[in-house]
């Protein structure tokens, strides 16, 4: 018991430190954590193709950004240093979500085919 409450706190304080850090090195360049998810996963890949056109030209915006201001060697801070955005904002995870429990249903109606 003592053991999982200190695993749990430990846990929990490594990925508080790495969700900062990561946050920090998004922030440079204004893109979300969605924006650097593997396109290539089935799940996401779905989730992308249903969500909104808004939402897909806004992540390729960023993205498009990203690449230039990297290019470029620049700070997104020099460019809108009033600018705040929710770095950890959740777009398209719920359709992934809903993505990943319809295969997992899908696994479990066909699993008598095994």
């Amino acid at each position: 018991m003592a053991l999982r409450m200190f695993n749990e706190k430990a846990t929990g304080f490594v990925a508080k430190m790495y969700q900062r850090t990561l946050g920090n090195q998004l922030q440079q360049y204004g893109l979300r954590y969605e924006d650097i998810l593997n396109e290539d996963e089935a799940p996401i890949k779905q989730a992308l193709e249903l969500a909104d056109p808004e939402v897909l030209i806004g992540r390729q915006r960023r993205v498009k950004r990203a690449i230039d201001l990297n290019f470029k060697r620049k700070n997104f801070q020099d460019y809108a240093p009033n600018m705040e955005i929710d770095i950890f904002k959740s777009e398209l995870y719920d359709d992934v979500q809903k993505v990943k429990a319809r295969e997992q249903e899908i696994a479990l109606l066909n699993a008598h085919n095994k």
